[in-house]
């Protein structure tokens, strides 16, 4: 298990990479389906909270394992197999899920052991770098003691009131963040620029595909609870409109560029976050504009319209911050956040969901005028 080469020529990502982000989609799907439903029910500040919690130790478990396989993967039986133990935590905490959802009682019983047993295996593929790579041994050990010392935390977590476990969490959760910073500043293990964000890429993808099939199942689910298929079909279009759209948005800029730095990588790592959080909620929003149409949601239509501009608005100001603004002119630049605040407050004006899906085109237009390859030919 000896660092990987951050110049490899042609270093993509693997079929065991890839098998564990489907993996990862299972509790995504979950979480922002249980999202849904507090959302309907009119528990939106406990949901968001619940959900809050639960994507971020999906998300901090999957980008742990991304980071350390693009420095130390080495596809060998043993690796495969912790890789696998990971995988199978994530399906544990999946069914975990639900119950710390619950509003009365929230049980982080099953969420927790799951997250241990997956962060017990990342301690020990750090374990393995440290003896294999002489180099990178202390940056290696500092991961595997401050992960260590973090899963103890988490235990004392099941024992805290559930009052206060939203506070306790939240510091645990920066205790966890910490461990990267304190354990890269000495000696940095080396990443694939490339590769690093060609998974971001990927798990992008695979989130908002969840997303659409999340809202199709919905969409064909409520046809026998509406008169007229037609507003499903406007629900739909905007949707599918509204996703594309985050593509196109999400790939326009040279990710690679977003990691040259210590600071850069994290501030792009930890900022998607609130990127993957927000796309897979906007299939939560998506699900409660349905509910609208059925009569099966406790909002009013100010607040049903929000659940799907709040999630598009993160995630256009996310990837502004992080790849966007220091690759693109005055222009995009105005453009984007512009656009971002327009979503977040058009539910205060008519046709909220179509004005959504226009401002989110107009952003695509803008960017296809100024992409580098058009502005190349133009002034060719």
């Amino acid at each position: 298990m000896r660092p990987r080469d951050p110049a490899e020529p042609h270093r993509v990502a693997s079929s065991l990479e890839l098998f564990f982000d489907l993996v990862f989609v299972i509790a995504v799907s979950i979480g922002s389906s249980e999202l849904h439903h507090a959302l309907s029910a009119g528990h939106a500040v406990h949901g968001l909270i619940s959900y809050a919690m639960v994507f971020f130790g999906i998300w901090w478990a999957w980008m742990n394992f991304t980071w350390f396989a693009t420095s130390f993967g080495c596809d060998d039986w043993l690796y495969r197999v912790l890789t696998i133990v990971q995988m199978s935590g994530v399906l544990v905490l999946a069914a975990g899920i639900g119950p710390a959802f619950d509003e009365h009682h929230p049980d982080f019983t099953v969420l927790v052991i799951a997250y241990i047993v997956m962060r017990v295996a990342m301690v020990l593929q750090w374990l393995r770098a440290s003896r294999a790579a002489p180099g990178t041994r202390g940056t290696a050990l500092r991961y595997a003691i401050g992960i260590s010392a973090a899963q103890v935390l988490w235990v004392g977590f099941l024992f805290v009131p559930d009052a206060a476990k939203p506070v306790v969490f939240a510091a645990l959760a920066l205790a966890e963040i910490a461990v990267p910073v304190v354990a890269e500043l000495r000696v940095q293990t080396p990443w694939h620029p490339h590769h690093i964000t060609e998974r971001y890429s990927l798990f992008t993808l695979i989130v908002l595909g969840e997303s659409l099939l999340a809202s199709a199942t919905a969409i064909i689910g409520a046809r026998e609870k509406v008169d007229s298929i037609g507003p499903l079909i406007g629900v739909a279009a905007v949707a599918l409109v509204s996703a594309a759209a985050m593509w196109w948005i999400y790939f326009w800029p040279p990710h690679h560029r977003a990691i040259s730095t210590l600071w850069h990588s994290l501030r792009y790592g930890y900022t998607h976050y609130f990127v993957f959080a927000a796309a897979a909620a906007f299939s939560a929003g998506v699900e409660v504009q349905i509910d609208a149409l059925t009569g099966d949601t406790d909002l009013d239509p100010l607040a049903v319209s929000f659940t799907a501009s709040v999630p598009i608005a993160l995630f256009l100001i996310g990837i502004w911050f992080v790849a966007i603004r220091e690759n693109a002119g005055r222009v995009v630049n105005t453009v984007v956040p512009l656009g971002a605040l327009l979503v977040l407050v058009d539910p205060l004006l008519p046709f909220s969901v179509t004005l959504t899906a226009a401002i989110m085109v107009a952003i695509v237009v803008v960017l296809v005028l100024r992409s580098p390859v058009r502005r190349g030919a133009l002034a060719a």
